[in-house]
């Protein structure tokens, strides 16, 4: 006799068995479906409790983050895909607009207007301006959203964009304080983000007529210090000024903002150009200070010598040239009515310029400035015949079309910077007179090179179109 089981009864065991082993699978594939969701919803509520930060500038106070109601935020649609400049497009700038803050950070709020939301409208206006003039452009959200700092600048730095813009509002406990501010990290000179900034200043005030406050290099922002590309984060005005605020609002306005930054960057990529010129040197003292300034800002200029000045201090002239200025002859003594008695008088005095300053540091100058200019008080009477002799011995004579206005007598220093300004006109090729002899031409050239922004500076050359009268 069989002492086991039974079949029935083993069966039975069998199949209960199963149903256990079918029961415990099915809470395995409940519970891991449970995880699943979680981890999907943590996913998507990441994006809404990241904390509040507001990039505030240092007048900006903390009592200025706003509490969020997170039951009362509405599920955004997905953020489109920015088109990303494509390898062989590289020599299309590639422009980084950053509009500052977005979702639960909102940065600056005042009787309802949020910062968040300006700067995602102007930053939108600058692409689409920027596009039109044929750069690529990339954003760092173009919707309401919030992206964090690190990777603003790790997406700039990945594609290597050219330049980074940081788009803005400020707020300030004194209501009455207005106007913007541009910023940029002045400790890294690499980079040029000091030149993007002043011509993101200059170029948004004269487009909206608002108050220049300053351009600073002393940010300590992530996006100004960390990107690898010249960058700036402008504010564009004061969201604590009503009248102010009521600009930033308007779509008029913001327009305004928007192409005095394109316009900056504009002249960025595509400067004018400006010929620097100095009158009536060398002089030991003045000379030295301007030479100075120019090797530190790594311009070249144009020197036009006086021959006996030359004599007195050679050791200059010969600085001028080794640091890769040109050089051009004035006259040899300065007295307009023993050289504009003739034609010949002239042509003599010229030739022992020439002369001295071949002998002095090896330069052949075929250009030349007339003392006062090609048609002054002096030379009605032989200026044609002049200009017809130096032609022949294939001399070239430079005149002016901008002028510090440095010749006379006792001019408050701050009048010829007004001068230098005014009078370029917003040319797009400006020959600019100045006088190196003159001391406060010395004192306020980097205030002066610092007010033009959107020109290179270039040496004459013979191969320059001359600007004559």
């Amino acid at each position: 006799m069989y002492e086991g089981q039974s079949f029935s009864r083993r069966y039975t065991d069998y199949c209960e068995q199963n149903k256990r082993r079918r029961r415990r699978m099915r809470r395995l594939v409940l519970a891991a479906f449970l995880v699943v969701c979680v981890a999907a919803l943590a996913l998507v509520l990441s994006d809404r409790i990241l904390p509040i930060e507001v990039w505030a500038t240092p007048e900006k106070d903390i009592k200025e983050i706003q509490e969020i109601d997170f039951g009362a935020i509405q599920i955004e649609e997905p953020e489109p895909e920015e088109e990303e400049p494509i390898e062989e497009q590289k020599s299309t700038p590639v422009i980084f607009i950053d509009a500052g803050h977005g979702g639960n950070d909102g940065g600056c709020v005042e009787d309802g207007v949020i910062e968040k939301d300006i700067n995602l409208t102007i930053a939108r206006l600058v692409r689409d301006k920027l596009k039109e003039l044929g750069y690529q452009v990339v954003m760092s959200r173009s919707v309401d959203r919030y992206v964090a700092k690190e990777d603003r600048v790790r997406k700039a730095n990945e594609i290597q964009a050219d330049i980074y813009v940081s788009i803005h509002q400020n707020s300030s406990d004194q209501r009455s304080v207005n106007g913007m501010e541009v910023w940029y990290d002045g400790t890294d000179a690499q980079r040029d983000s000091r030149r993007l900034a002043l011509l993101v200043s200059q170029q948004t005030a004269r487009s909206t007529k608002a108050v220049e406050r300053m351009v600073r290099g002393d940010a300590d922002f992530h996006v100004t210090g960390s990107t690898q590309m010249p960058a700036c984060l402008i504010e564009t005005g004061f969201l604590s000024n009503r009248e102010e605020r009521t600009k930033l609002a308007s779509a008029d306005y913001q327009e305004q903002i928007a192409s005095g930054i394109v316009q900056g960057i504009e002249y960025y990529f595509h400067p004018k150009t400006m010929y620097l010129t100095f009158d009536d040197g060398p002089s030991e003292e003045n000379t030295e200070r301007v030479l100075d300034i120019l090797k530190k800002r790594n311009i070249k200029a144009t020197f036009f010598l006086v021959g006996e000045n030359v004599e007195r201090h050679p050791e200059i002239v010969r600085r001028i040239v080794r640091e890769g200025h040109t050089i051009g002859i004035h006259c040899y003594n300065h007295d307009y009515k023993a050289l504009y008695q003739s034609a010949e008088t002239y042509v003599e005095d010229f030739e022992h310029a020439r002369r001295v300053v071949y002998e002095t540091c090896g330069v052949e100058a075929q250009m030349f400035r007339f003392p006062g200019g090609s048609i002054n008080n002096y030379n009605q009477q032989v200026y044609a015949e002049i200009i017809k002799e130096m032609t022949a011995r294939g001399y070239i004579y430079y005149d002016w079309n901008a002028s510090l206005e440095d010749a006379a007598v006792s001019v408050d220093p701050q009048a010829l910077l007004e001068n230098g300004v005014q009078t370029t006109k917003g040319r797009k090729k400006v020959i600019l007179l100045a006088h190196d002899v003159v001391y406060d031409t010395g004192t306020i050239l980097e205030d002066l090179l610092d007010r033009f922004p959107e020109y290179e500076m270039h040496p004459l050359s013979e191969e320059v179109e001359p600007i004559q009268f």
